[in-house]
């Protein structure tokens, strides 16, 4: 449960948010600003409702003094005063409030601009921070809400070959750009080709996730790889572009041949048998990676083994 801490120096007012928050949060109240501080070091909450007028420091100066700190950096605040003045609604947003509410407010309103916060707040800290995408946390409570949903689903793990004698040879920072290229191109193209609520993910490092329905699935991954492979040729120099790979030699000075970077997609769906948790589906993808790795170039490759087949053929295209 998500803790909220009150920072107001009015009994009465403590006691109507309290009232309003408890249901759904767990509340905690400091009754000036000084308080308030404390409060936020001992019980870290994870978001503060402000009064801007207080007894002893200001809301303002609160806000002032919590954005110092970076261990506050991303804990949202919400000024509430009484006072509807548009240089203190500025003054609050340009010392690091996230929102700014007037009293009297509406208590469904305020509710739901704490909701966004907060679910606007778990989203950034579990957003990779190269690409902006959904990390792990999202990526698994994705696919878990799926599954508890009943609905049939596509997974597909999407890895980079060869990206690490790309980063040898080019730098790391030549490689995140690469990085990037590839969350824009699974981004477009999940866009174009997908349903408006499918889900793509940045597991970590070269590694990335789509989450479509089945009918949607084989289509995505052709314009993918078409459009990774066309745009990934102007990330090399015209000598590696004209041979197709790029030569490095290893610590025991032999000469070493790598590929153009290429992608393996695997697809891993309930489509055609039960997928029941989040892991059964990592190691189908895991399984059919192998696979993939062992060919050139990119692919694709679609698990569409039913309960039968698996049990009597390992791979069933």
């Amino acid at each position: 449960m998500k803790k909220i801490l009150i920072v107001d120096d009015s009994f009465f007012f403590r006691g109507q948010l309290r009232a309003m928050l408890t249901p759904e949060y767990e509340v905690v109240d400091a009754s000036s600003g000084e308080d308030g501080l404390e409060m936020v070091k001992k019980e870290k909450p994870d978001l503060v409702l402000l009064d801007g007028v207080l007894t002893d420091l200001s809301g303002f100066e609160i806000c002032r003094i919590l954005r110092e700190s970076d261990s506050n950096n991303l804990m949202p605040i919400i000024m509430i005063t009484s006072v509807n003045d548009q240089e203190d609604i500025l003054l609050a947003l340009e010392l690091g409030a996230d929102d700014y509410v007037t009293k009297p407010f509406n208590n469904r309103e305020l509710l739901s601009r704490i909701k966004n916060l907060l679910r606007r707040i778990d989203r950034n800290r579990n957003a990779n921070p190269l690409t902006g995408l959904h990390g792990n946390v999202e990526i698994q409570r994705e696919v878990t809400s799926r599954i508890s949903r009943e609905l049939k689903f596509s997974v597909a793990y999407v890895d980079l070959d060869n990206f690490k004698a790309y980063n040898d040879v080019y730098s790391f920072s030549r490689g995140d750009t690469v990085i990037v290229l590839t969350a824009d191109i699974l981004q477009d193209q999940v866009r174009l080709w997908g349903n408006q609520d499918d889900f793509v993910g940045h597991i970590g490092g070269d590694d990335f996730i789509f989450v479509t329905t089945p009918d949607k699935m084989e289509k995505i991954c052709r314009e993918v790889i078409v459009a990774f492979d066309e745009k990934i040729l102007s990330f090399y120099n015209a000598e590696d572009r004209e041979s197709g790979c790029i030569k490095t030699v290893n610590r025991k000075g032999v000469v070493e041949i790598f590929p153009i970077i290429s992608l393996s997609v695997a697809v891993a769906t309930n489509a055609h048998r039960n997928m029941d948790n989040y892991i059964e589906i990592s190691d189908v993808a895991a399984e059919l990676k192998k696979k993939l790795k062992a060919m050139s170039g990119s692919n694709y490759y679609i698990d569409r083994r039913t309960e039968e087949t698996c049990k009597t053929h390992r791979w069933n295209k």
